[in-house]
């Protein structure tokens, strides 16, 4: 028992540094295109080289197993901080990090019992968003004191390897770092053999097909690619857009806004849990897309004020969004879970695509109007909440209350 405890505190561990890898760059986008001089269109490729490794990996994923770390990628980068290498470093962290998420799960179910997974998957994601809004506090920190006269030991190593212009490139030095430690603390502990249910296996030949045929397993997969696209669209173009149009400083204002907007999302995802046990979550992913939609009006039409306080808060509408999508997809088919997750989680490309698509818009039109995309990826959602009929609804209090009024509950 204490070595499975050991094993699963590691698991939260490991969901921190995914999380403080992966929601970092949203906060660096404005410094990557001032040092690079890159428009916006090209700035757009830096989360599209990150996120579409999931799309080629998640389902692959379910078969191999890590052979080269992300960590060599970070290191890469810092020590060749150039446009080109920072592509190919973000698709190759971006591969890990989409092996590390398939590996994972199976691994925290083994570990911390079936019993208890779905309170663990809850805690799990609650580091996974505390690292998030950790992160660009971090990256405000270190941009802010290097350079600076500051005469602290570690901000003066930094002041040796980054220039002044490329301050933000300590970051990758970081991210270098806590992936080599991760390693020499992962090579002392033995890890359990995981053995997957029938119905979590990955099956890429029939199940895959008769699953693909299936118009809902269609439409729930541009769910999950419609809430990654928007998610990513504002975690990443935030910054840039109170830039443009405020004059908020990136490295201050901007950083803070996306460090709430993480906040935001892990806040909502705990309110989120009382919610769906008191509404059925089609109601409640009606009522949090509609918000969604009202901050991010806010936030690109307000002002300064309203923005700064719109945008973060489109992070807590957007909180339930991946879980309820989630559980509403799986809960629509009857079999063949584990292939379906696979093809959900490929959906995660989403993330690649939409920012992607927001970068060349903006080249034409300007950011204003190439952010009210995300209008057309909420309003999928929303309609999802209208449409979806799933096998098993979610249970409720209500539901429980009835079911002892009939003696029908244990």
């Amino acid at each position: 028992m204490k070595s499975n405890l050991i094993i699963v505190a590691l698991i939260f561990l490991i969901f921190s540094v995914i999380s403080f890898l992966t929601n970092i760059l949203g906060p660096l986008v404005p410094d990557i295109i001032d040092s690079f001089d890159l428009s916006i269109g090209i700035a757009g490729f830096l989360p599209f080289s990150f996120f579409v490794a999931y799309g080629i990996m998640s389902i692959p994923s379910g078969i191999l197993i890590e052979r080269y770390s992300e960590k060599t990628a970070a290191l890469t980068f810092a020590i060749f901080p150039t446009f080109q290498i920072s592509l190919a470093s973000l698709f190759s962290i971006g591969i890990g990090m989409a092996m590390l998420q398939v590996v994972i799960n199976p691994l925290l179910r083994h570990t911390g019992g079936e019993e208890h997974f779905a309170f663990n998957s809850v805690l799990a994601n609650f580091f996974f968003g505390a690292a998030s809004f950790l992160s660009p506090l971090l990256y405000s920190y270190m941009v802010s004191k290097i350079h600076s006269g500051d005469s602290g030991p570690l901000i003066l190593v930094f002041n040796q390897l980054v220039s002044p212009e490329l301050k933000w490139v300590s970051l990758y030095w970081v991210f270098a770092v806590t992936c080599l430690l991760m390693v020499a603390l992962i090579a002392f502990i033995k890890f359990p053999h995981v053995e997957l249910k029938a119905d979590e296996k990955m099956d890429t030949g029939s199940s895959f097909r008769e699953l693909l045929r299936n118009r809902n397993v269609i439409l729930y997969f541009v769910g999950i690619f419609s809430y990654v696209g928007t998610e990513q669209g504002i975690a990443n173009w935030m910054s840039k857009f109170l830039q443009l149009y405020h004059g908020v400083d990136p490295s201050t204002g901007g950083a803070t806004a996306i460090s709430y907007f993480w906040g935001l999302i892990t806040l909502g995802c705990f309110l989120g849990l009382l919610l769906l046990k008191l509404f059925d979550g089609r109601s409640v992913l009606v009522a949090f897309a509609a918000g969604a939609i009202i901050a991010l009006s806010l936030a690109l039409f307000g002002n300064m004020d309203m923005a700064l306080i719109a945008f973060p808060a489109t992070g807590f509408f957007l909180s339930i969004m991946w879980s309820v999508v989630f559980s509403l997809g799986m809960n629509s088919v009857p079999h063949h879970h584990g292939t379906f997750s696979g093809i959900l989680c490929t959906g995660i490309v989403g993330g690649a695509v939409v920012p992607l698509i927001i970068g060349g818009i903006a080249e034409l039109t300007g950011l204003r109007l190439a952010m009210m995309i995300m209008f057309i990826t909420l309003g999928y959602i929303l309609y999802i909440g209208f449409w979806a009929k799933p096998i098993i609804n979610n249970s409720t209090i209500k539901k429980w209350s009835e079911l002892f009024k009939k003696g029908e509950a244990i």
